[in-house]
């Protein structure tokens, strides 16, 4: 069954009533993000529909009437999660050229949306292989459009000023989400700053690995009148 479908299909139709339709999302909205609480919390594995009927305040047939298994609903959630994420980021994109600024714009939306969605980053972090067939493969396609975007910007920075050393695409691309989807475990405002503060770190960091003069650069203050 496509689920993505599924989940568009309301939105779709034409409701019967004006407040149905945004009644009935409000209320799935409502059950993916306890859900999604109840997965990083206890796994996907061992988190229930009726755990999560509970953590939403539903009953179990209750919960069943908006979602037909926990499986549809990690698949909604981490669709959700990238496809929200791929947008953003190529609508902040738009328009820019520079290749470290694009950098530091994909950093900075990555770091500012899990920052406001932890449990969601840890969850996607851990649970794509718990999903199978038709929802794996869509979920794992729309993971690598962003994929590709992020990798492409990164291969921009280092043709700007290439390094000595042979650069590995892929190595350097996984290595910045590693150092990005691992907030979850240690990021906290009060103590690290704004997430634009750590986004900004992290990015003169991975800079200053590619290519020191471009760190060196991009870290410089502005000339008067610029």
């Amino acid at each position: 069954m496509d689920w993505r479908k599924t989940d568009q299909a309301f939105d779709s139709e034409e409701p019967s009533a004006p407040s149905g339709r945004g009644k009935f999302e409000s209320r799935r909205n409502h059950i993916l993000g306890a859900a999604t609480h109840v997965f990083a919390q206890v796994g996907y594995e061992k988190a229930s529909m009726r755990a999560i009927a509970r953590a939403a305040d539903l009953s179990l047939a209750g919960l069943y009437h908006y979602y037909e298994s926990k499986e549809q609903i990690l698949f909604v959630m981490q669709f959700r999660v990238f496809s929200s994420l791929l947008t953003n980021l190529r609508e902040k994109l738009h328009g820019i050229e520079d290749p470290v600024e694009r950098l530091r714009v994909m950093i900075h939306e990555h770091v500012s949306y899990f920052a406001a969605h932890m449990a969601e980053l840890k969850v996607c972090s851990h649970e794509l292989d718990s999903l199978g067939g038709e929802a794996y493969e869509e979920t794992r396609a729309i993971r690598r459009e962003y994929y590709a975007v992020s990798r492409e910007i990164i291969e921009n920075v280092v043709q700007l000023n290439p390094p000595a050393w042979p650069v590995n695409l892929h190595v350097a691309t996984m290595a910045l989400f590693g150092t990005l989807n691992w907030l979850y475990r240690w990021y906290s405002p009060d103590g690290d700053g704004s997430s634009r503060t750590v986004a900004t770190q992290i990015t003169n960091q991975f800079l200053s690995g590619l290519s020191p003069a471009l760190a060196a650069e991009a870290a410089a203050p502005a000339e008067p009148g610029a």
